[in-house]
């Protein structure tokens, strides 16, 4: 990928970790406030979902911390660069965030580890900062440089100076990027691609918040049906709607392992369960699945729909818990409320009505519809992260891998279906450097009853590096017992 601003020339010499060794890393619109830089020990204890490791490992590391902000925009930028002081690999790696995280520095231990320099950046607020305090100015004005910071600008100036940072260091430039991330991480890798098309050589970008001003809104869908209806379920009375539903379309695929592997052909009707008895533990007791607890999983299963009945936005697969986006507190199995997510909450507070103190639990059909709108005629353009228009990013060469659990509980697994027939469309050899990948039976960036695909960073690796393109793995069940894999077979 080619260098977008000019670097000082080095002489090769033993890396040496002080704030003197990196005082020429600085981008043209940037202005620096501080460079700290530490050798420390890190100690990487366990497998991450993001950069996933077999083996514990203690590395020592020149972490450097630098501090910014852009002229006029009254923003501090925190980037953190973690540099292997010995045996580095010669690679580098941007990590991604999650929710309204960024990045953080915690998520280059695993890196390091494996020899890779890594960067993350803050976006211009903190991990611990609620919404509120870094979106908006005051009540009904949004803070749009942090916006923009969060969304892409940030992002973009966390590789260019990681990429520097480890040239100051090493004395030559990494000779492959990568970025790697899930959730927030995933739309910011198609963010990269999207528009930051020569920064990373290979992209990998799981379970993506991309067509984010769509999906956000539609994950306060489920809250706002059970008002529409006047019914809050119990979780268990939920669960046991899902798990009905997988028990009716396990099969459909040939085999019985109590995931949906063909979710177009599952056409499972939950009012057949209604007056089914359902053990609860949390709150204890039980109780019948009642008609509205059908209604709710029909309506969220179906997607957000606006006042005259136009779809919105897709619903949750028939195996994706309804009770993470329709989640509700219990005194009783016959007292909850609502607790919509979070992060649609606060979307819808801070960001479209810039009002805090916004009464969610009062809103109309009507009153969604229009906010929905509103999310998608304001903010598309920055935080969408849908231009299925990778023609840059195929002309330098980059190379992209997503997967995205079937099962995922929070983030619409269909709106990344339509995202990458758009792509296709628009370019139908768009497979020959960007590949998705359904993983049926996983959840939200993380192990379900499916295979997890752990190995899809060493898959991209292999794809940037050796030219080997993964190819998907069709699994055929050739009878036994479908838990050993001597049952299987792939062609």
């Amino acid at each position: 990928m080619k260098t977008l601003f000019s670097l000082p020339a080095l002489t090769a010499a033993t890396p040496s970790c002080t704030e003197a060794d990196f005082s020429s890393l600085t981008l043209p619109n940037i202005n620096i406030l501080s460079v700290n830089a530490i050798v420390a020990d890190t100690y990487v204890t366990k497998l991450t979902n993001t950069f996933p490791s077999t083996k514990n490992a203690s590395t020592q590391v020149c972490q450097v911390s630098i501090q910014y902000t852009h002229q006029g925009w009254n923003d501090t930028t925190n980037t953190w660069v973690w540099l292997p002081l010995k045996h580095w690999n010669g690679r580098f790696v941007g990590m991604g965030g999650g929710g309204w995280v960024t990045g953080d520095q915690s998520s280059l231990g695993q890196p390091v580890s494996q020899g890779y320099s890594a960067a993350s950046t803050d976006g211009g607020h903190l991990a611990s900062a609620s919404t509120a305090s870094w979106a908006l100015i005051s009540q009904g004005n949004l803070n749009w440089p942090l916006l923009h910071d969060f969304s892409a600008v940030a992002l973009d100036e966390a590789a260019s100076l990681g990429k520097l940072a480890t040239r100051l260091f090493y004395g030559k430039s990494p000779k492959y990027s990568y970025w790697n991330g899930c959730s927030t991480g995933g739309r910011q890798g198609h963010m990269m691609a999207q528009r930051f098309p020569e920064q990373y050589d290979g992209i990998l970008a799981n379970a993506p918040a991309i067509n984010w001003d769509k999906f956000i809104p539609a994950e306060f869908w489920p809250s706002l049906v059970m008002k529409l209806l006047d019914s809050y379920p119990p979780a268990c009375e939920l669960e046991a709607i899902t798990d009905a539903a997988i028990n009716a379309c396990d099969g459909l695929d040939g085999v019985r392992d109590g995931i949906i592997s063909l979710p177009g052909r599952c056409k499972f009707d939950p009012f057949t369960v209604v007056r089914r008895k359902v053990r609860c533990t949390n709150p204890t007791g039980t109780l019948e699945i009642s008609r509205k607890a059908a209604q709710f999983a029909t309506a969220v299963w179906a997607g957000a729909k606006d006042s005259n009945g136009s779809q919105l936005w897709y619903g949750l697969s028939h195996e994706a818990s309804l009770a993470s986006l329709g989640a509700t507190s219990c005194t009783s199995l016959d007292n909850c409320k609502s607790v919509p997510f979070l992060v649609s909450s606060e979307w819808l507070r801070a960001i479209i009505t810039r009002n805090t103190s916004l009464d969610l639990s009062s809103l109309t059909l009507e009153d969604y519809s229009a906010l929905f709108r509103a999310s998608i005629n304001e903010f598309e353009s920055v935080i969408g992260t849908r231009d299925p228009d990778l023609t840059l990013f195929r002309d330098a060469g980059g190379k992209m891998l997503t997967w995205h659990g079937m099962k995922d509980q929070l983030i619409f697994y269909n709106g990344t279906v339509d995202y990458y027939s758009r792509v296709l469309e628009l370019d139908p050899n768009a497979h020959d450097y960007y590949r998705f990948f359904p993983a049926p039976g996983v959840k939200h960036c993380s192990p379900g009853p499916g295979w997890y695909p752990g190995d899809s960073f060493q898959a991209l690796v292999d794809w940037v590096e050796k030219g080997r393109a993964p190819d998907t793995l069709v699994m055929t069940y050739v009878g036994g017992n479908p838990n050993k894999a001597q049952s299987f077979v792939c062609k």
